[in-house]
């Protein structure tokens, strides 16, 4: 199909069969998503395995998974740090820890003209939001220990990757044995670049035509704390 006049790209019939074949790739909610994935993850054996969720999209997901391959469920904080002007939009993330770690998206912050002074504005808001909910979600418990173990780190899904980017940098500051990374959906440009950067990643649904995350959900409502909570509970 072609849009007579516009400049664009001519779209063969073969070109959206194979997109819609990927939006029909979706899931009815996160818990459905993780299961589909914790079957993925039972092929693949992995050693002493142990699942941490990006919270709060990725708990009901992680839940799941660390059901379906028998592992011990945490989490690892992560929080995004929007662009000026349009906070969807990942600049960056910051992840929690002993020295938190910050990943920031050069382009973006090239094209959002995000100077020194709102980064670092930006990142004590998003840390003292990431400590609220640590203390929240876990209290005095600490996390469990990666060491010597494979680290499957699963989110609902990647967008520009900013946030688990953040999140492998952390991990792998605790010399796991291995780090797995795994999503229900993710841009196939992301997910092949993860690639290089986790020893194995698994997404569902490596999209070439990506609107978004939710798009690829009916139900993709926004967890409160007390849901969070209880299905920390309940998954553990």
């Amino acid at each position: 199909m072609s849009d007579p006049g516009d400049g664009s790209l001519v779209r063969s019939e073969g070109w959206e069969a194979r997109n819609m074949d990927q939006l029909a790739i979706r899931f009815p909610d996160r818990a459905e998503a993780g299961r589909r994935l914790g079957k993925r993850l039972q092929t693949m054996e992995l050693d002493d395995p142990v699942v941490y969720a990006l919270p709060r999209g990725g708990v009901p997901v992680a839940v799941e998974v660390a059901h379906a391959i028998k592992a011990p469920l945490d989490l690892i904080f992560v929080r995004k740090i929007g662009a000026p002007g349009s906070r969807e939009v990942a600049l960056g993330a910051i992840v929690d820890g002993k020295n938190p770690q910050t990943v920031i998206n050069k382009e973006v912050q090239r094209r959002s003209h995000a100077d020194a002074n709102y980064l670092e504005k930006a990142r004590a808001r998003e840390l003292h939001e990431l400590e609220r909910r640590r203390s929240r979600y876990l209290g005095d418990r600490a996390q469990i220990s990666a060491k010597d173990k494979t680290a499957v780190i699963v989110d609902d899904g990647l967008a520009t990757g900013a946030t688990m980017k953040a999140a492998l940098i952390s991990m792998t500051q605790q010399c796991p044995k291995k780090v797995c990374i795994a999503v229900p959906v993710a841009p196939a440009e992301v997910a092949k670049e993860f690639e290089s950067l986790a020893d194995e990643v698994v997404c569902l649904n490596p999209a070439q035509l990506f609107f978004g995350v939710g798009a690829f959900y009916d139900d993709f409502h926004q967890l409160s704390d007390e849901e969070t909570i209880g299905l920390l509970q309940a998954g553990r």
